[in-house]
């Protein structure tokens, strides 16, 4: 017998082994060119809430999010998650018509992309509503790529797989959250504008004509996916740091050499690379690392021993008042604002000093999570 009524949180994950190109025949089912390898990160405090119920007096399916109604009809990814699920569902569940609460609690100065966690959260509720036999994670790859990596914790590696029906194409878990639990992220939200090219049509343009992706594809990621598998296990942080710095320079590299040239980043952005670059330096080690998605805002990895020193020395460069920060641990908050930074990391750089638009801190999270009718968006 089916659940009639569900609500799940989905959390936001980072790569630090991109998702960049689909392969070919991949297009519509969403089949990258190449693994990926990712952490997941909690839901506090950012996620995606969502509660669907099924209804027979519904004549067509509904969607609520953030509180306006959106046209299910037009938005092919949604009718390709739901057309999905009822083909995997019992005959007498087929015809239902599904309301579904979506709310993201993610502020809008965030710029930070909510499908990942939105497509995640509507996967896990579908298949549980309608008792389908779809893994949560493949139906939530069709919605969107990196979708399919928050359904589960700790550090997840997507499959690019090899069947045509993209079965195979699915996200797994390395290891759970509390294998290395000194491991934080922290996000330096940056004003971005506009991007001119989306994500998803940018990776294809790379794909097409950026000389750097053939050796990419063919070599540089599976060696990248084994070295770092090999650096968590070891909770190798000199080596993970590395990799991880590596792959987003490549990201960089490649959307530069793209025709035409695709440009996501900004002069904050790089300004952050030289800071943590010089920082690293002059510490003799990696301690923070960052990387890049599609987009101007920085996400930095680093231990949490290590994690008061540094942002008291990106609040030397970029300073940000204390009501911009959202961290996860308000013990951390309180280490950091004690925390004084020694004069040899002070002015590292040349670049005006301005405020991110906020900081978040995040330990690594544990995926998707089935919450109590009480917590529902819908009233029933």
């Amino acid at each position: 017998m089916a659940n009639l009524q569900v609500t799940v949180e989905a959390p936001i994950n980072i790569a630090f082994i991109k998702y960049w190109g689909k392969r070919a025949g991949g297009e519509k089912l969403i089949l990258p060119a190449n693994d990926s390898f990712s952490i997941t990160l909690s839901t506090h405090p950012f996620r995606t809430k969502t509660s669907v119920v099924l209804r027979d007096d519904l004549e067509e399916d509904t969607l609520i999010l953030n509180g306006e109604k959106s046209d299910v009809r037009s938005t092919p990814r949604i009718q390709s998650v739901l057309d999905y699920v009822r083909s995997t569902c019992p005959d007498e569940l087929k015809n239902k018509r599904v309301y579904i609460v979506s709310e993201n609690n993610f502020p809008t100065a965030a710029g930070m992309a909510s499908s990942a966690s939105g497509y995640c959260a509507l996967a896990a509720a579908l298949v549980r509503v309608f008792n389908s036999t779809a893994n949560v994670s493949m139906l939530a790859r069709m919605g969107s790529g990196s979708a399919c990596r928050s359904a589960l914790g700790g550090f997840v590696i997507w499959h690019k797989g090899e069947k045509e029906d993209g079965s195979d194409c699915v996200a797994t878990q390395f290891v759970d959250e509390n294998y290395w639990p000194e491991m934080q992220v922290l996000c330096a939200v940056f004003q971005g504008g506009k991007k001119n090219t989306s994500s998803t049509a940018g990776m294809q343009q790379s794909l097409q004509t950026s000389p750097l992706m053939p050796k990419r594809i063919a070599t540089t990621v599976s060696e990248r996916m084994r070295t770092v598998s090999e650096a968590i296990k070891a909770r190798d942080f000199y080596a993970f740091a590395q990799i991880a710095m590596s792959e987003s320079d490549d990201l960089q590299a490649i959307c530069a050499t793209t025709q035409p040239q695709i440009q996501y980043a900004t002069e904050d952005s790089y300004a952050m690379i030289r800071l943590v670059k010089t920082y690293n330096a002059k510490k003799g080690h990696p301690t923070l690392a960052y990387t890049f998605d599609a987009g101007a805002n920085c996400f930095l990895f680093v231990l949490e021993k290590d994690l008061p020193e540094a942002v008291a020395m990106l609040m030397q460069h970029f300073p940000t008042p204390p009501e911009r920060f959202y961290f996860h641990d308000a013990m951390l908050l309180q280490k950091i604002q004690e925390s004084t930074v020694p004069h040899e990391f002070e002015n590292i750089i040349d670049y005006p000093k301005k405020p991110f638009v906020m900081l978040l801190q995040s330990p690594v999270g544990s995926g998707v999570r089935y919450l109590s009718e009480g917590e529902s968006l819908i009233s029933l």
